[in-house]
């Protein structure tokens, strides 16, 4: 007999960041004698990174904006699986997903979409937010099954009406825990950075952006620094309010007390030198930052947005503040500096959960039993 034809899966992908992180995990674990992957992504994906985990890499021009060139995405996307002739094609993020819907009309193939958080639930207006709504009613139909990424996604699609329940998936979202206990920890010093040894250093991880709330986290900084002197901030990421925030800074006297890294390779690098991390999100699909917080140890203060409250329980393994609430910010983060036991009851309470709930070899997993269910 002779070799079995592995399954061939085309992956598409507009949005980096946390997607990006996601599916080169996800790539990682997949059974590698059941399954090729192919990709196809926009300019902002790093070939580098995908060297070992795909058998072809194809990048094209695909705006993160709705727009008429949407249109020529989609007949470029059409064109490719045409070319690769894939089992299933697996669009993540809300542009892939309009865009290869589009594109895989007519095509034999099994159609999977996760839209790692709806775009509907961003921060816009009404008319933004019913457009959004409108164009995921109108490509359910256009997709064999729907992936959400958290419990609050899948509520989020029923309670918009977007598709059947039944056409619903969830695989809550992981982070790569075996690649974390193999590094070597500690890579950072304070020294090098030019952080004071005796600094309190309360850090978040993201992209400077209207969803990740920096805005918030400068606002709390500022009241945390008038109450703890020794404070210093960390940013982990870039984005396009990144000029704000330095403004932010300069006008209230937190230009010497905060650090911007810009994207990095290694995030966990910076958060191992946190004493408290924040998550301060507007709204959020799941968060991936929570887990690694919770890997590195840290006590965490995140918002009650979207998925979060499913991965952090107020009081249990973190606080819980309101969306846009700074003196929330402050009063938890305080709290935390004066109570090292509560610290302490945060860190194993979070050390539980990464290890039993949020482990990615099981997202990849999960997603062999539906690809296997679908062929």
């Amino acid at each position: 007999m002779g070799e079995k034809k592995r399954i061939r899966i085309l992956h598409v992908a507009q949005a980096a960041g946390g997607v990006d992180r996601y599916i080169q995990i996800l790539l990682k674990y997949l059974n590698k004698e059941k399954y090729e992957n192919i990709i196809v992504c926009s300019q902002d994906f790093k070939k580098k990174e995908y060297e070992n985990l795909v058998v072809a890499f194809e990048q094209i021009n695909m705006q993160r904006e709705i727009k008429f060139s949407d249109l020529k995405s989609a007949k470029v996307v059409r064109k490719l699986i045409k070319k690769y002739k894939p089992d299933i094609v697996y669009a993540h993020s809300s542009k892939a997903g309009a865009v290869v819907r589009m594109a895989d009309i007519g095509l034999k193939n099994v159609c999977i979409y996760n839209p790692h958080g709806w775009a509907f639930n961003m921060r816009c207006s009404e008319r933004q937010r019913k457009l959004y709504t409108l164009i995921e009613r109108l490509e359910a139909s256009f997709c064999d099954v729907i992936i959400c990424i958290s419990d609050a996604e899948k509520k989020s699609a029923l309670d918009k009406k977007i598709c059947p329940g039944k056409k619903i998936r969830v695989i809550i979202s992981g982070i790569d825990i075996e690649q974390y206990e193999m590094r070597k920890k500690n890579q950072l010093t304070r020294k090098e950075l030019q952080i004071p040894d005796d600094a309190y250093v309360i850090g978040m991880v993201g992209r400077i952006s209207l969803q990740k709330a920096p805005d918030v986290f400068m606002k709390a900084a500022k009241k945390i620094k008038e109450s703890i002197p020794k404070a210093y901030f960390i940013i982990v990421g870039d984005g396009e309010q990144k000029d704000k925030i330095i403004e932010y800074a300069v006008e209230n006297n937190l230009s010497n007390c905060l650090l911007i890294t810009g994207w990095v390779d290694d995030s966990m690098k910076y958060v191992e030198l946190f004493d408290i991390a924040m998550l301060l999100s507007r709204w959020e699909g799941f968060g991936l930052a929570l887990p690694e917080y919770m890997l590195a140890q840290k006590p965490i203060i995140a918002t009650q947005a979207d998925a979060i409250p499913y991965i952090i329980r107020n009081n249990i393994n973190g606080f819980l503040v309101g969306i846009d609430d700074v003196e929330g910010v402050y009063n938890a983060a305080m709290k935390l500096y004066a109570d090292v036991e509560l610290c302490n009851r945060f860190i194993n309470e979070g050390l539980v959960d990464v290890y039993e709930r949020f482990n990615a070899i099981r997202v990849s997993k999960e997603h062999e039993v539906i690809f296997e269910s679908l062929i």
